[in-house]
C-alpha cells in the first residue's frame, strides 16, 4: 500500500513538473512567435503618402499625456471629415513599449523603417538620464530632427533635444523647475524661464512644459500647419472651453 502511494506521489510530482515545463515551453514559444510576427500585426493601411506625417517618439517609461496630446490633436479630421495628417508612433524596435502609467503600446514603426517625418514629437520620462544614455535614440532625434519641418519637445524631452544638438542656439522651455539643469547640461540651448513660460516657438523648434501643456504646443503647431478655424474646430472636440471655464 505504501509503495502504491509512493508511486502515485511520484507520478503526480512528475506530472506537475512536466506540466510546468510544458507551460514554460509554450510561453517561450509564444513569446518567440510574437517577436517574429509583431511586424505583421502592425496596421499601416491608413498611411497616406500625400499627407504630412507627425511622428511621436516612444520609449519605455515615457509620460503618457505627452504622447497622447499630439496624437489627440493631429488625428482629428477637418470639418468635412477629411484626414489631414498621418499620425504615427516610432520606437527603437517593433516591440511593446510600457509607458510610465503602465499602459503598453505597440509602435507603428521602428527606427529602421520610419517614414519621412514632417514633425517629430519628443516627449519625456522621469528618468531622462537613461533615455539620453541611448545613443540610438539620440541619433534618431538628430537625424530626423534635422530633416523635419518642425521638431517639438515636451517637458524633459528638451534634454534629448539638447543631446542631439538639433536646437543649438534656439530658445526652448522645459518642465517647471527644470530650466536651470537644462541650461547647465546643454549651454548651447537658450533656455527660457519655465516659471513664466509654458510654450516657446523659435523657428522650427516648438517646446512646452509638458503634461497637459503638451496640448498647448500641439494646438499652436496645428494652427501653424492648418489655420485658426481648424484649431478652433479641434478645440471644440476637446471641450477645451469647458476646461477653461471650470471652477469648483
Amino acid at each position: 500500500m505504501k509503495t502504491w502511494l509512493a508511486c502515485v506521489v511520484v507520478m503526480i510530482s512528475f506530472g506537475t513538473a512536466w506540466g510546468t515545463v510544458c507551460a514554460e515551453h509554450s510561453a517561450a514559444e509564444s513569446a518567440e512567435t510574437c517577436t517574429v510576427n509583431v511586424k505583421d500585426s502592425v496596421n499601416r493601411s491608413g498611411f497616406d503618402k500625400s499627407l504630412p506625417t507627425i511622428g511621436v517618439l516612444l520609449f519605455d517609461n515615457v509620460l503618457m499625456t505627452e504622447v497622447t496630446a499630439p496624437i489627440d490633436v493631429f488625428s482629428k479630421p477637418s470639418k468635412d471629415g477629411k484626414k489631414l495628417f498621418n499620425v504615427v508612433t516610432v520606437a527603437k524596435a517593433l516591440q511593446p513599449v510600457t509607458m510610465e502609467s503602465g499602459l503598453r503600446v505597440l509602435p507603428d514603426y521602428s527606427f529602421d523603417d520610419c517614414p519621412e517625418l514632417n514633425v517629430l514629437v519628443v516627449s519625456s520620462s522621469y528618468d531622462m538620464e537613461a533615455v539620453v544614455a541611448s545613443a540610438e535614440i539620440v541619433e534618431f532625434v538628430k537625424s530626423k530632427g534635422d530633416a523635419t519641418d518642425f521638431t517639438m519637445s515636451n517637458c524633459a524631452g528638451a534634454h534629448l533635444i539638447g543631446a542631439s544638438g538639433v536646437a543649438d542656439g534656439r530658445k526652448i522651455v522645459t518642465y517647471i523647475g527644470g530650466g536651470e539643469l537644462l541650461q547647465e547640461t546643454y549651454p548651447e540651448l537658450v533656455v527660457q524661464d519655465d516659471s513664466q513660460v509654458s510654450f516657446v516657438r523659435d523657428g522650427k523648434m516648438i517646446s512646452s512644459n509638458g503634461n497637459l501643456a503638451s496640448y498647448i504646443s500641439a494646438l499652436e503647431l496645428l494652427e501653424e500647419m492648418t489655420n485658426r478655424e481648424h484649431r478652433e474646430f479641434v478645440e471644440s472636440h476637446l471641450y477645451l472651453e469647458r476646461l477653461r471655464k471650470y471652477t469648483r
